[in-house]
């Protein structure tokens, strides 16, 4: 099992995050009114750019981007940190400032995120060549506090209103999980990820296990509240 796993490992992960976007394109006219449909576009987004990061495995060995050898954009660190631990974290800030009623929680999210935006690019220029080689522990953790801030509020309003008596029907609330559940997983991991450039083979099969299990559970939570949740509230405005 864990040698299919890892054999199919990029299979597995671009399947199941294709799975949720073509789901929720499928069901897109059920949630069109809805703040659901922007999650429905990140899917999107997400499967794109995922696909694009895969560009490494045309360099080597004699790819037909070969010319990109022992360039700055060889390894797609950069290109990762940019799209997802940058991108994810805007959009998040963004949707939950569209599904949570309390004027309050919308701006602190609203003035967390500039704070992060600022630092990640700072963090970024200084340590320019890092940039394309490594990922960086802080934007990662301070990337995981907005996640936690928004879904915990989200959690909050809910154990608050009449919506936890039917939490169990909500696509924001499987959302919220999915997201909160795998930040919790995957942030540590950045710490100890010094042994990738050290090539520890035992970390890096552990590592690509944890992502993998990670993701499948991720992706095929957002594919089952898209099939199985209704609409709730209709879009409004943050």
């Amino acid at each position: 099992m864990k040698d299919f796993l890892f054999n199919n490992y990029s299979l597995l992960t671009h399947s199941v995050e294709a799975m949720a976007a073509i789901t929720g394109l499928f069901l897109f006219s059920r949630y069109k009114n809805t703040a659901v449909k922007y999650f429905i576009y990140f899917l999107v987004y997400l499967t794109i750019c995922d696909t694009v990061n895969e560009y490494t495995l045309l360099i080597y060995p004699e790819g037909i981007l070969e010319f990109l050898a022992n360039t700055k954009i060889s390894r797609n660190y950069w290109w990762s940190t940019l799209f997802w631990k940058i991108g994810a974290i805007l959009f998040f800030a963004f949707f939950y400032r569209k599904i949570l009623e309390r004027q309050l929680f919308k701006s602190i999210i609203k003035y967390a995120v500039y704070p992060f935006l600022i630092v990640s690019i700072t963090y970024i220029l200084f340590y320019w060549e890092d940039f394309f080689n490594r990922y960086f522990p802080v934007i990662s953790v301070l990337g995981t506090i907005i996640i936690f801030t928004c879904t915990i509020f989200y959690f909050i309003e809910v154990l608050q209103t009449d919506k936890i008596l039917t939490f169990y029907k909500s696509v924001y609330f499987y959302i919220s999980a999915a997201i909160f559940i795998w930040w919790l997983i995957i942030t540590p991991i950045v710490f100890y990820d010094i042994y990738m450039t050290n090539i520890d083979m035992n970390y890096i099969s552990l590592r690509r296990l944890i992502y993998l299990l990670a993701n499948i559970i991720m992706y095929s939570t957002f594919t089952f509240a898209l099939i199985f949740c209704k609409p709730q509230n209709k879009v409004v405005n943050a």
